[in-house]
């Protein structure tokens, strides 16, 4: 048997969302009454509502759009870290010293509680030696409990422009609240968006349990 964890927000009215981006809001275009056998709905939101995946196109001018990035990335064997003793960004100092010699996906947990209800512009965010040293190890996705890997008022985006770099994979927004660190298996592909920079996620992580 295996135990699976949702470790995806829950995209919905009022959730917190990047300063100035565009709220999440949804309404009924079609309801099962007076004749209409379904219901169905209209949504209106950013491209980085909740957990999310960060297309290259979102940081970089010749990145990949969402519909044409590998998903390979986004599924299979990940190791999850507790870095909630890092302040301000992950150095790679905050990494345990056991770090394996070689891994493929690494979720980082830097808060003991998601913040669900409020936006928080002091964030954890990810040095760009960190994304560099993962990447050293065979790191193909790194993800986060942050809105972004980079501090809120970055320009210079060096963290996400080293993932570039090393053409790694980016989720941002994972709720880690209740994962133990250890080792899993990562299911969290995009959407086939064409000519996009991002897209929610639905991630889940497995382990198989005796």
């Amino acid at each position: 048997m295996s135990r699976i964890w949702d470790i995806s927000q829950t995209l919905r009215p009022g959730i917190p969302v990047w300063p100035g981006d565009t709220p999440y809001s949804a309404e009924p275009s079609w309801v099962m009454e007076n004749g209409c056998p379904v219901n169905v709905a209209r949504l209106c939101l950013s491209t980085h509502t909740g957990t999310h995946a960060d297309a290259p196109l979102h940081y970089h001018a010749e990145g990949q759009a969402m519909a044409e990035v590998a998903l390979e990335a986004y599924i299979g064997p990940c190791l999850v870290l507790d870095l909630t003793h890092a302040r301000g960004r992950v150095e790679p100092g905050d990494l345990p010293a056991g770090l394996p010699a070689r891994l493929e996906r690494v979720l980082l947990k830097t808060c003991a509680r998601f913040p669900h209800d409020q936006w928080r512009a002091d964030f954890t965010a990810v040095a760009a030696a960190t994304i560099d040293l993962l990447a050293e190890r065979g790191a193909r996705l790194i993800g986060v409990d942050s809105p972004s890997l980079d501090p809120q008022d970055a320009k210079t985006l060096d963290a996400h422009q080293r993932v570039w770099h090393h053409r790694m994979a980016i989720l941002e927004g994972l709720v880690l609240d209740d994962i133990e660190p250890g080792h899993y298996e990562l299911i969290a592909p995009p959407l086939k968006l064409a000519h996009l920079d991002a897209s929610p996620v639905r991630a889940l992580l497995r382990r198989s349990e005796a």
